[in-house]
């Protein structure tokens, strides 16, 4: 919200500049984004009155202006504005100024006139078009008559101004106001604001007379209204207008500008209806019909849920309860009676409605984070009286109440020394009572036990801790003294499974892969893909946008989304994997899923990229994201034979070019080719795939040891062609080589696959690299001989396979 720093002051002796102030409010209160002049950046803008005016001898829409900058002869301007007219005073760019976007005027002929300058709209020296009052939206603003001829302009707009811009968190809604900003920097300087209080002159006439309301107190536990008629709407006085535009909202009428500016000044939302579109005399609060629907003032038509809040009449819903009014009660030019609405509404309830509409407006933010209860009455007081002044308004007698409550002040204990203990000072008793005096908290000392009583303009202080919070703000929180934790302490150190995660990323992004971050929200369709078990969906109550309704239960979707995020893009090599969390539910019954950490990888393209190679010849297959992951389950040195079995059960991926993954006759994960199908959907080439349940390898029994000395030994190798059958895999003729291997194999390299012509139908040939070494001795041909003829004769004898 934006605070402007000369409103600050009509309550506050604020000796200190607007910067040095949006300091002391982020140190001891709400964050602030910045500090900005609508000045900034523009120069040599004055007033210029517009003497006469002739057309262009050769447009016929642009006119050749006489205007007086205070210079000693009138300058000639060139002005294609709709509403351009002589006898106003305008907003004139003089040659070498500079108006909004950095642009510099300067003097320029126009279709062979000569233009001094440049008279200038609001949105071109730096208004957004979300803030120009509608009048002024298509042509040039007309400042005040008593603007002084070449005097600058900002005054007159409001631009000298500085304004605060305060983000203020969910539990501080009482700094969404000037009022109370300006409270809790009274505290802070140790000043009490000067805040006015409306006295309303009314007419005889009983507002209970006009309106009855029917309200259910469990959705709005407060609803007043005051009635105001024969009011005359015409635009707000510019000291309103700016008021407005410097805080981001766009003036309107004198009407609904007022119930703005009560809810900038107070914080307390307002709605005016115009009472004679309201059908009958009564006004109900009440939820919503199923399938009901309204036109809201931003002129869409919205269907109701059952579980909203509106406000209507006797015929139709008349507005969308703390978050917008109805079009069909909007005030307009004709309006001469005005229903003001003031009110406290469940603060959940207009929160689901303004997600469920996704219309977030500034009243629902209010409602949202809570409004001073017992400041509803004197909102809508200052509104009536603000609508009797500026728009002639008669006020009947008495506010209309729906619903009400005694709101009462809170009252919280705590002791001295326990403020002392907390912020490890040595504050005085006094000292702390003058500080919640400050507050505006009433408090009284028995012993070392304050009693403080908390005015409901301060909603979130309930209880003893949140009274430290105020003292240690209010104190300083640089005034208070550093000190270490006592106490017993523990050597920190990682835990098991963070180190086997952190040796994950490591090891991936060794082995050529890069790390991806994914949402953990996705759609429905792609939380369900590649799943490695059964399990429900975990769907949001509340979601933000369509594409993250559901949990994820893998990780590859979110990496196929990044690939095609890159291959959009032209970037068609990609290697990345993702550790992170899935979230799995044995029935849709359980409240909450369990998460299970995983880890996931996808390649397209080249993994490595030779630029004097062909590509399609390099592209990434099977066998080579194979290797990626044997070698990282071997990093990870984990007991046990490692298995990639043929399957066909995940429909996402290709049913001929994908494996589970075992380990010791426990499936770990999965590997393969995304579906061509599916690939088609993601819109992505051709990629390979992997997740692993990273949780079951944690649990797996590792190798304690997993480092051997290098043999000074020479090695011996000895080659071995098979012709066997096609359903003979490699797993099984490398599970018989090393069953007869002997103590010496070391490994058993697979280099040559063929099948095709020259040999019988249904075999393959397949040939193997064994090594042979023994680490404390030279071994001999005849050694290796004797062990590798095992080998050979094992291998026909149990595969049938025919040495070659």
């Amino acid at each position: 919200m934006k605070i402007s720093y000369n409103w600050l002051k009509e309550y506050l002796d604020i000796q200190v500049s607007p910067k040095d102030l949006a300091e002391k409010i982020e140190r001891s209160s709400v964050e602030v984004d910045s500090v900005t002049q609508p000045s900034d950046g523009l120069k040599k803008l004055v007033v210029g009155k517009i003497e006469s005016l002739r057309d262009h001898p050769d447009s016929d829409h642009l006119k050749i202006c006489s205007v007086d900058v205070g210079e000693e002869e009138l300058s000639e301007i060139v002005c294609g504005a709709p509403n351009v007219e002589a006898g106003h005073k305008v907003i004139v760019a003089l040659p070498g100024s500079r108006i909004g976007g950095n642009v510099k005027i300067k003097r320029s002929k126009m279709r062979g006139v000569t233009s001094n300058g440049m008279i200038c709209a609001l949105d071109e020296i730096g208004f957004g078009k979300d803030v120009i009052p509608k009048e002024w939206s298509d042509g040039i603003y007309f400042l005040p008559d008593d603007a002084k001829i070449g005097e600058p302009v900002f005054s007159y707009l409001g631009m000298d101004d500085h304004l605060i811009d305060v983000d203020v968190t969910p539990n501080r809604g009482d700094m969404l106001s000037v009022y109370g900003v300006a409270r809790d920097l009274g505290a802070i300087y140790a000043q009490k604001p000067k805040l006015n209080h409306p006295s309303v002159e009314e007419v005889s006439s009983l507002a209970a007379d006009k309106v009855k309301l029917d309200v259910n107190a469990d959705l709005a536990p407060i609803y007043k209204m005051r009635i105001v008629e024969n009011v005359k709407i015409q635009p707000s006085p510019l000291w309103l207008q700016i008021k407005l535009w410097n805080a981001g909202v766009r003036p309107i009428n004198n009407v609904v500008d007022v119930t703005n500016y009560i809810l900038l000044k107070y914080g307390q939302p307002l709605h005016a209806f115009d009472f004679n579109k309201v059908s009958g005399n009564t006004i109900y609060a009440r939820q919503a019909y199923e399938g009901e629907k309204l036109t809201t003032l931003d002129e869409e038509e919205r269907e109701l849920d059952a579980k909203d809040i509106v406000i209507a009449d006797s015929d139709k819903a008349i507005a969308l309860a703390g978050v917008m009014g109805g079009l069909n009660s909007e005030i307009d030019d004709r309006t001469t009676t005005v229903a003001i609405e003031s009110a406290v509404f469940m603060p959940t309830m207009i929160r689901k409605t303004a997600q469920r509409h996704n219309l977030h407006t500034s009243a629902s933010q209010h409602f949202e984070r809570g409004v001073d209860r017992g400041g509803v009455d004197e909102a809508v007081d200052a509104a009536a009286q603000m609508m009797h002044e500026l728009a002639d308004g008669d006020i009947l007698k008495g506010i209309v109440t729906g619903s009400s409550y005694d709101v009462k002040d809170e009252v919280v204990q705590v002791t001295l020394s326990r403020v002392n203990h907390v912020l490890g000072t040595h504050l005085k008793s006094d000292q702390v009572s003058a500080i919640f005096k400050q507050l505006g908290f009433g408090v009284t000392l028995d012993g070392d036990t304050y009693t403080v009583t908390v005015p409901s303009t301060r909603w979130d202080i309930h209880i003893a801790a949140d009274l430290l919070e105020e003292v240690a703000r209010i104190y300083g929180y640089d005034n208070l003294p550093a000190t270490l934790p006592t106490g017993p302490t523990t050597l920190g150190k990682l835990t098991e499974k963070q180190i086997l995660i952190r040796d994950s990323r490591r090891l991936f992004e060794a082995l050529g892969l890069n790390q991806a971050i994914s949402y953990a929200l996705t759609t429905e369709e792609k939380a369900g893909q590649f799943m490695m078990r059964k399990s429900a969906e975990t769907q949001l109550s509340w979601p933000m946008t369509n594409d993250h309704t559901t949990l994820r239960m893998n990780l590859i979707s979110g990496l196929l989304d990044d690939v095609a995020y890159n291959n959009a893009r032209y970037v068609k090599d990609v290697a990345l994997y993702e550790q992170g969390r899935v979230f799995y539910k044995d029935s849709a019954d359980e409240v909450r899923p369990s998460e299970h950490e995983h880890i996931a990888g996808a390649i397209s393209g080249q993994l490595v990229v030779d630029p004097l190679q062909n590509a399609k010849r390099n592209a990434v297959n099977f066998y080579q994201l194979k290797g990626i992951v044997e070698q990282y389950l071997q990093n990870l040195a984990i007991e046990g034979d490692i298995e990639f079995v043929a399957t066909d059960r995940y429909p996402e991926m290709h049913p001929g070019r994908t494996a589970d993954i075992s380990i010791h006759g426990h499936n770990v994960g999965f590997i393969g080719q995304v579906h061509p199908s599916v690939a088609e959907a993601y819109k992505i080439n051709e990629t390979y795939v992997f997740e692993l349940n990273l949780d079951a390898l944690l649990e797996m029994p590792k190798k304690m040891n997993q480092y051997q000395p290098i043999s000074k030994y020479p090695a011996i190798t000895r080659d071995v062609a098979l012709l066997v059958d096609k359903n003979v895999t490699n797993a099984q003729i490398l599970a018989q080589i090393n069953k007869k291997g002997g103590a010496y194999l070391k490994s058993v390299h697979l280099f040559d696959v063929y099948q095709g012509k020259n040999l019988p139908n249904g075999k393959q040939s397949l040939a193997y690299t064994l090594t042979y070494q023994n680490p404390n001795a030279t071994l001999t041909d005849e050694e290796v001989t004797k062990a590798f003829d095992k080998v050979q004769n094992s291998l026909v004898s149990e595969l049938g396979a025919e040495i070659r």
